[in-house]
């Protein structure tokens, strides 16, 4: 099986849309899409994924199933350096999260006071619950940490989503605190992340990211990809610190 991660274009988060940029994406994406084998298309409920999708489903007169675990992680938290407003719970200061061994721990990340404040636990586990009922449905049965291929198949799966959902995904197929994928990864807008299921035991699977966040798409037809989901590359840039 192969799962196509791909976030949504650059957003205009006001009109939970894209950008006009945006749908340049979405349409470089398109036509990158509309020569995949595309066995099953799902998408997040919000409109900046909707919309992203659209052209490609125009492009394959294809329609997708929306699942609400898709949408954009949500679990707000006190970060540990402002406690006046909430935060995304993926959003913490290196200083913050980099030297804390208990937020690096696959089995106990969600102990740590802040998340555990912020009941980050109760959501994650919605969104993995979420996965493995259509892994399940797609033939691939969770168990422990592994996945029984009770139905081994070489089918596409392409889910259109957000950033933090998708590491939460990741997370949950790699066995990794999802904080660490959150702050060591980014995923520009219309990227594609694609996860490939290896049986080396007859009957059991377990999954691994051959590509991350892949732009081919857009460096080929020349757009730079989007600066969202990024910081400043140094402090005196002009561009996103916090």
């Amino acid at each position: 099986m192969r799962i196509l991660l791909i976030r949504h274009a650059d957003p205009d988060y006001e009109r939970d849309s894209i950008t006009e940029t945006g749908w340049r994406e979405a349409e470089l994406l398109a036509r990158r899409l509309e020569r995949e084998k595309l066995d099953f298309i799902y998408t997040s409920p919000l409109g900046r994924a909707r919309d992203t999708a659209s052209l490609t489903l125009k492009a394959l007169g294809r329609e997708a199933e929306t699942l609400d675990w898709l949408r954009e992680f949500h679990a707000p938290i006190w970060r540990p350096d402002d406690r006046e407003q909430q935060h995304i719970c993926w959003d913490w200061l290196p200083a913050d999260w980099l030297n804390d061994p208990l937020l690096h721990d696959a089995d106990r990340w969600f102990e740590h006071p802040v998340m555990a404040e912020g009941n980050v636990k109760t959501e994650y586990d919605r969104v993995c619950a979420g996965l493995d009922d259509l892994l399940a449905a797609h033939g691939y049965v969770r168990e422990g940490n592994l996945y029984r291929a009770a139905r081994p198949n070489h089918d596409t799966l392409a889910l259109f989503c957000h950033f933090g959902v998708g590491c939460v995904l990741l997370s949950h197929l790699l066995r990794v605190s999802p904080m660490v994928l959150w702050h060591g990864l980014c995923a520009a807008p219309s990227s594609v992340t694609t996860v490939l299921t290896e049986e080396r035991r007859e009957g059991t699977a377990s999954f691994r990211v051959w590509s991350y966040g892949d732009v081919s798409h857009l460096l080929a037809a020349g757009e730079d990809p989007s600066f969202s989901a990024r910081f400043c590359e140094c402090f005196t840039d002009d561009t996103r610190h916090d």
